[in-house]
């Protein structure tokens, strides 16, 4: 089924898990004044969510019931649940594993795809993810798919642990990043995949403002035919 268009200007930035999707969509949205939609963090809400009201994370029909009407919101650079700054929550483990989990559901992902096609509002909005411009915002105007090899990717979630005092394996995570990534691009449902019409950027030695101007210098690019139709 065709995905509605969105009648507002829509950058979808996609990627594997820590291959910087999330700050350079913030910071690009940001510089542009759009809006920005952390699709991952929903999915890590939808768990958080079902660990607070003790529903089992493969009870579909009730986790999709919770996901459907999820009391999210982002503001000022945090994420909620309700009135609760959830922020550092939903970046715990078991709340990370949890999002893997119910991620897979089918029943899930359409709960909450109505949720984050809401998000298309004026003037325009940045969203990341894994499925953003292949599923969500099929129809957006430009398109980005971020990677970075899996050992660039580990040691910056690495350095990340560390910095908050976290104790971290670089090797694990080279091996985690590995399993996600294949548990992610041969799921069933939306797998991880470029959009036939996406940029593919490339961050393993790149810094974080440098592919922040490469969307920026992208979506510039396909605003260009739309202007001149006019």
């Amino acid at each position: 089924m065709t995905p509605p268009a969105c009648d507002v200007p829509v950058i979808t930035i996609d990627g594997p898990s820590a291959s910087g999707k999330g700050t350079v969509a913030e910071r690009a949205a940001a510089a542009l004044g759009f809006h920005f939609l952390d699709s991952g963090a929903l999915y890590r809400l939808t768990a958080l969510s079902a660990m607070k009201h003790g529903v089992a994370l493969d009870d579909a029909p009730r986790v999709a019931e919770l996901a459907a009407c999820l009391p999210a919101s982002f503001r000022d650079g945090m994420v909620w649940l309700a009135d609760e700054n959830v922020t550092d929550a939903i970046r715990a483990e078991a709340v990370s594993a949890g999002a893997s989990k119910v991620a897979v559901l089918p029943a899930v992902r359409a709960a909450l795809l109505d949720r984050q096609r809401a998000y298309c509002q004026l003037p325009g909005l940045v969203a990341d993810g894994r499925d953003m411009g292949t599923v969500v915002f099929a129809a957006a105007m430009a398109k980005v798919f971020l990677t970075a090899s899996a050992e660039a990717r580990a040691e910056r979630r690495y350095k990340q642990l560390i910095e908050k005092g976290n104790s971290a394996s670089l090797a694990d995570l080279v091996a985690d990043m590995q399993a996600r990534d294949a548990r992610d691009t041969a799921r069933s449902v939306a797998p991880l995949k470029p959009a036939p019409d996406a940029l593919l950027l490339d961050t393993t030695h790149m810094d974080i403002e440098s592919a922040v101007q490469a969307v920026l210098a992208h979506y510039a690019a396909c605003r260009i035919p739309v202007q001149q139709g006019n």
